[in-house]
């Protein structure tokens, strides 16, 4: 057998590249061999194949060359759902409503153009489309968003020498809840169990002080959180860092940060710089995602009899973080996100809709 110079470099690759299928590496791996000279018997004693597959892939090979050793496609039903079936799906599905509905579901598209519920659900899934998920969104419209956005960033990155940077918030309407039965334990087969209904019994509110180095939590409880409350947690503040370190603080645009008696305690304590997140931007302070762990860890499956309690359980399970403080990572540059809000902003600005 002749190989040309072209086929046997691509006979070549075929039986080394990684990516290859392991049965065309062994065909070509027979048109090789048959190239060196070898007659079938010989092939097969020096691949470890049966005789019958070298002659198969020999005479494939010497009847179309290249293309003979590549599978066929395999007999299989024709397909039952035409190009313009599929674009009227689609269409249909991303520019219409139905009458009765603010949104399509497979059924219903499925009736309307005299389809099957399983085709409709088929084409959904394979073009990403799902009509009854529906996300939101809000964009910041504070007018020093940039600049907000890369100085609390740039002190998440590379925060300042002898400094501590505390992301501040508060938790506000923690409410003290008890079901109105016992939660039923969970058994093999079968969840914990807990009434729909319960009692209310007060409600509390948490400031809470993430140091972003550390990792550790300054918590303060109180029963509301008034500008007078915030202060009070400033203080705290105060009494726990060590006067040899500058303050950061990482918080909102709330009233209650800004007025006038909070401002000259401000004056009275000239370590303590704070860093205004963008409105509608809670995403940027990182203490909010240490709330969503205390919120599903602690809060959301908890049962609570009074105030006490529940200012208990909390200080408890504050202190069992600080045994073992975990911070978090920050990684997004400020360009990355304002790129990032840059090409939203550009499509949905594009959208039709």
């Amino acid at each position: 057998m002749v190989l040309t110079d072209e086929e046997r470099s691509q006979l070549v690759a075929w039986s080394r590249r990684a990516k290859s299928a392991n049965a065309l590496a062994v065909r070509s791996r027979i048109v090789l061999a048959a190239g060196e000279g070898l007659n079938n018997t010989a092939i097969a004693q020096k691949l470890d194949i049966d005789v019958k597959s070298a002659r198969k892939w020999r005479s494939r090979f010497v009847a179309q060359r290249l293309d003979g050793l590549l599978d066929e496609p395999r007999p299989g039903r024709p397909r039952t759902v035409e190009d313009e079936q599929v674009e009227a799906v689609i269409t249909r599905t991303l520019e219409t409503t139905p009458k009765d509905a603010t949104h399509w579901s497979t059924r219903s598209l499925a009736a309307e153009l005299g389809m099957s519920q399983s085709t409709v659900s088929r084409i959904w899934r394979a073009f990403g489309l799902a009509p009854h998920r529906q996300d939101s969104w809000k964009l910041s419209r504070d007018p020093q968003f940039i600049d907000k956005v890369r100085d609390v960033v740039g002190l998440y990155l590379d925060p300042p020498e002898a400094a501590v940077v505390l992301c501040v918030d508060e938790k506000s309407q923690i409410q003290a809840l008890d079901r109105t039965a016992p939660v039923l334990p969970m058994l093999p087969g079968a969840p914990a169990r807990a009434t729909h209904d319960y009692v209310r019994a007060g409600t509390s509110s948490l400031y809470a002080a993430l140091d972003i180095g550390t990792g550790k939590v300054i918590g303060s409880l109180h029963a509301r959180h008034r500008a007078i409350e915030f202060k009070n947690f400033l203080i705290k503040i105060d009494r726990e860092v060590p006067a040899e370190y500058e303050v950061h603080v990482v918080l909102d645009n709330a009233s209650t940060h800004k007025t006038p008696a909070v401002k000259r305690w401000l004056l009275a304590h000239p370590r303590f710089v704070l860093h205004f997140t963008p409105t509608s931007s809670s995403w940027l302070n990182l203490v909010e995602r240490w709330f969503g762990e205390l919120t599903t860890k602690k809060l959301q499956r908890g049962t609570h009899r009074s105030v006490r309690a529940l200012n208990t359980d909390i200080r408890n399970w504050i202190n069992t973080w600080n045994d073992n403080p975990r911070p978090y990572v920050w990684t997004k540059t400020a360009d990355q996100i304002l790129d990032s809000i840059t090409r939203y902003c550009t499509r949905i600005n594009d959208s039709r809709h």
